[in-house]
């Protein structure tokens, strides 16, 4: 056993084994006394403000109450040197005139930068001035709560890749914690992750389908492809068509069906599709469209791209 060790929940561990602020309160847990296995308290110290506050939002779900990050202050160097934690009821705000949870609530910790770059509590202030949260279901709501981890939201994200459905993915993570009707998050959080996830991922999903396009072109001489940018060069909408659909609209374009009624599972986007009947009264695709949004504007710029690649108007077009 190593020497200059410390006292982990009575026993000597060697003083390379450096224990956070949360696995020692899990150690000692037994042998102290009291109602909570997570308790602040002065001079306690922390490696950074992020282990304390995991450390004060594991002592707020035992009492009851969601916590936030407050106040901070830095140095001149841009170092930050102090951090408030405080109750999620702290503050009031009188310009609101619908019903907010701030109730002006005092319970908070204070965290101060140390030399040696740890942080230690110089305030904790335990009363609060609202009811407290008591059952598992209440305690969810409070947004500290009710976060996501990494491998949850890894987990999520490569499920709605592989689209599946945001009531199943409930379903899956609802099994994991042992019943397929609880989830340990609330389903709006899922939502709105799912949300998040497909904002992130939709950029650099139109970059390689714009890369993939490239690609069919040089291969396909006569195939078409038309975007429609916003204000920041983004892609808004997304026409295209292949040579031989370009050949099929020469002979069998009077007529035009149009609808928009397809929708992608994972960014739910509109997608429209220009379909004809060939001689044989056999469907055949004279293009397609991706649309952000079903506008007007949206809709005449399909039919001027349609109409710009076919070279000529159909003489009836029908939209479902």
């Amino acid at each position: 056993m190593e020497q200059g060790g410390g006292l982990v929940g009575g026993v000597r561990v060697p003083s390379s084994w450096n224990y956070g602020a949360v696995e020692r309160a899990l150690r000692d847990a037994g042998s102290r006394e009291g109602v909570n296995i997570f308790q602040p308290c002065v001079g306690k110290v922390f490696g950074s403000p992020e282990e304390g506050y995991e450390f004060y939002n594991m002592f707020s779900w035992e009492c009851g109450f969601g916590i936030r990050y407050g106040r901070s202050r830095t140095n001149k160097s841009g170092v930050r040197t102090k951090q408030d934690i405080v109750c999620a009821c702290e503050g009031r705000d009188p310009s609101l005139e619908a019903r907010s949870i701030r109730t002006g609530c005092g319970a908070m910790m204070r965290l101060l930068r140390l030399e040696d770059d740890s942080w230690t509590v110089s305030v904790f202030v335990e009363d609060h001035n609202h009811p407290l949260s008591v059952t598992t279901g209440e305690r969810r709501q409070w947004n500290s709560h009710n976060r996501i981890d990494q491998m949850t939201r890894d987990l999520v994200k490569h499920l709605r890749e592989n689209n599946v459905q945001i009531s199943r993915v409930c379903s899956i993570l609802g099994a994991m914690h042992g019943s397929g009707d609880y989830v340990a998050f609330r389903r709006q959080s899922i939502r709105s992750l799912c949300g998040r996830l497909a904002q992130e991922s939709i950029e650099g999903d139109m970059a390689k389908t714009v890369r993939l396009f490239a690609e069919m072109k040089e291969k396909d001489p006569g195939m078409v492809v038309s975007f429609d940018l916003d204000d920041d060069k983004r892609i808004r909408s997304l026409f295209w068509c292949h040579g031989n659909s370009r050949q099929n609209y020469a002979c069998f374009g009077d007529v035009v069906t149009f609808d928009t009624t397809y929708r992608t599972n994972l960014y739910n986007l509109p997608f429209g599709l220009f379909v004809g009947v060939n001689h044989h009264f056999q469907s055949v695709i004279f293009g397609g469209v991706l649309l952000t949004e079903e506008t007007i504007p949206a809709f005449q710029w399909a039919f001027r791209a349609f109409v710009e690649a076919m070279g000529k108007e159909p003489q009836t077009i029908l939209t479902a």
